[in-house]
């Protein structure tokens, strides 16, 4: 008995949650039926596909080597469906985008409402993690990094600069004394991220200011913005972000700037899909139309 497609869908669901609930939750079914449909993939090709434990379901050596095939499979389908939402003219369906969150929050918002407004039935979803994605688990269709991965079989590509500076609100500039020099910052509570929840070197900013410690901390780009903007301290901000820091300005820019990267990373395999291909023209030429944007009001 060949499995059918709905069921390799099951499977990999499965295989990218771990468990059934999250799975179920995954394709909006109920958890038991998760159960019973695995089972009958198992009984159809004759072997365990998946190890129960305390930390979940894990793939046994066949469900390991079933895997890239279902891939395979799941691929097929979404080429045809590309095909034919080509053939329609618009994209359709659901692509779901991974961010750091200060991307999430200051520049997919406007670039996604776009490709949305011209694709009435594609869905959208972004996903807005302080920490790296893991593709092989579908977390995400597509990610955008802050540095280019250097192991798997990704598609790995530059969008574009951009750059960042220490800022600060007017009125907590008038309460402190003077920043002349990168040596005044002692003097001066900082905001930043969580030292040990850096989940990036690229995102450790602070050390290149010569910032050993940082007052305020946070994982979220959003809430240290938001901790500078109500005079909270100084800051290391995206200059995409400044627009949203009324009454604020940025602090010794002639002495201290940053200029960082964002990339777009797909599976390698993914290329071939014309729909998910569509979109990531879309959205990388959206991003870099949006970072100017926002930079010049910086």
């Amino acid at each position: 008995m060949r499995p059918h497609w709905d069921d390799l869908r099951i499977f990999l669901a499965v295989a990218r949650a771990e468990s059934l609930s999250g799975a179920g939750r995954a394709l909006r079914i109920d958890p038991a039926t998760v159960g019973r449909r695995v089972a009958r993939l198992e009984e159809a090709l004759g072997a365990p596909l998946f190890a129960k434990s305390p930390l979940g379901y894990a793939l046994t050596e066949a469900g390991a080597r079933l895997m890239p095939h279902a891939i395979r499979a799941e691929q097929a389908v979404e080429a045809a469906a590309g095909d034919m939402a080509g053939q329609a003219g618009g994209l359709s369906g659901q692509i779901r985008v991974g961010a750091p969150d200060g991307c999430a929050n200051f520049v997919l918002p406007q670039v996604c409402a776009g490709i949305a407004a011209e694709n009435p039935d594609l869905d959208i979803q972004i996903v807005a993690l302080p920490r790296v994605f893991n593709l092989t688990r579908r977390e995400a269709d597509m990610v955008i990094a802050v540095s280019p991965p250097t192991a798997g079989r990704l598609s790995v590509q530059k969008i574009a600069d951009y750059h960042l500076h220490l800022a600060a609100s007017r009125t907590y500039l008038r309460a402190h004394p003077p920043i002349t020099r990168l040596e005044d910052l002692r003097d001066h509570r900082i905001v930043g991220y969580i030292p040990d929840m850096i989940f990036d070197r690229e995102l450790d900013y602070l050390s290149e200011a010569g910032v050993a410690r940082v007052h305020l901390a946070s994982n979220s780009v959003s809430v240290q913005l938001n901790l500078v903007a109500r005079g909270a301290g100084i800051g290391v901000l995206h200059d995409f972000s400044l627009p949203w820091l009324r009454r604020g300005q940025r602090v010794l820019a002639d002495q201290f700037s940053l200029t960082r990267s964002f990339y777009l990373v797909r599976h390698a395999d993914d290329r071939r899909l014309e729909r998910q291909s569509r979109f990531a023209t879309a959205l990388v030429e959206g991003m870099r139309t949006e970072l100017a944007r926002l930079d010049a009001r910086a």
